[in-house]
């Protein structure tokens, strides 16, 4: 029972980024897998952890490579990331989202002196966002049948 909790509570908290939805359903699969202590558990909890830590790398990796790809300069990324993290603080919620993609805007408008120009760039950030939510939530949902296949052969 707490282990579906805390699942659900991980998936929930990828779609409102205001708990950290990936630990709380790698927590989740942990409290069902450890206590059984058998063979299933640990490979459930082993199949999870790779999913986990893979998706997170491709989390970080495949957005930042697009905006990359794109055009948009590492210092307008960094600024993004310093303006996301200042967001996280002062917006609960959605602060880390709106800051990141407020700060590729600013950085680019000051490189580019134009919104049409600087639009582009912030696009691409919004999209960057946009697939970091999506790999993370299907992530999430890989661990997630991972252990419900747990459950199933337990």
């Amino acid at each position: 029972m707490i282990a579906g909790v805390l699942i659900v509570a991980g998936i929930v908290g990828i779609l409102l980024p205001v708990l950290p939805g990936l630990i709380l359903v790698l927590a989740g699969v942990a409290v069902w897998a450890v206590p059984r202590n058998d063979a299933v558990g640990w490979t459930v909890l082993g199949l999870a952890v790779a999913i986990v830590v893979a998706g997170t790398v491709a989390k970080y990796l495949l957005p930042g490579r697009r905006l990359r790809d794109s055009g948009v300069p590492g210092r307008t990324i960094a600024a993004g990331g310093v303006l996301g993290v200042v967001g996280f603080f002062v917006v609960p919620v959605v602060g880390l989202f709106l800051g990141f993609v407020l700060g590729v805007y600013l950085a680019e408008r000051a490189r580019l002196r134009e919104h049409a120009q600087a639009w582009p760039s912030t696009r691409g950030a919004l999209a960057a966002v946009g697939w970091s939510i999506v790999i993370e939530l299907l992530t999430a949902l890989l661990a997630t049948g991972v252990w419900i296949g747990g459950l199933v052969l337990g």
